[in-house]
């Protein structure tokens, strides 16, 4: 049985217990040939104005820099055993202002969910590190998965919310 709302908090709860407990995501990006390439990282999360909106701290790979310039939707993936899971259609792109990169920090400093995130500093030296990069990931649908029933919700932003404006113009609404 699935249900579909555009008010995140009716699965906010599900959503940051299992991000949380599950911690690592599988990022998926496409090539300029459309062939998926998946990679596991650690994205933090947080609601701002009633959305979800998510941060992932990286290093600016050649492979994940191509692929997002070409074609910026990505999915995350989340899965444990038992299948709660969690997937996140979303945009990305770069942020580096030294502002949000301070914020990023701190999200994955406190963990964001509960239990999403690490200590950036095991791989970068501080905020203003150049070589942390960060990317803004702006979903427009997220579903989670319930193990045990196989229950499944899922978010969609609205419309108006589900373009990305990027230097090449506004992308078609995601439906």
């Amino acid at each position: 049985m699935s249900m579909t709302t555009r008010d995140f908090g009716e699965l906010e709860t599900e959503f940051d217990t299992y991000v949380g407990a599950i911690n690592y995501a599988t990022m998926v990006t496409v090539d300029a040939e459309n062939r998926p390439r998946t990679r596991v990282l650690i994205p933090v999360w947080e609601k701002v104005d009633g959305q979800p909106l998510g941060w992932l701290a990286t290093y600016r790979t050649p492979v994940k820099a191509a692929h997002l310039a070409r074609n910026p939707h990505t999915n995350f993936s989340y899965w444990a055993p038992g299948n709660n899971s969690v997937a996140v259609d979303a945009t990305a792109v770069w942020d580096n202002e030294l502002p949000v990169k301070e914020h990023v920090w701190e999200l994955y400093r406190r963990t964001s969910p509960r239990g999403a995130g690490y200590p950036l500093g095991n791989f970068w030296t501080d905020p203003s590190d150049p070589k942390l990069h960060v990317l803004r990931l702006t979903p427009w649908r997220v579903q989670v998965i319930r193990g045990a029933d196989l229950r499944s919700r899922i978010w969609r932003a609205d419309r108006g919310e589900s373009r990305l404006v990027t230097t090449a113009g506004v992308s078609p609404p995601i439906p």
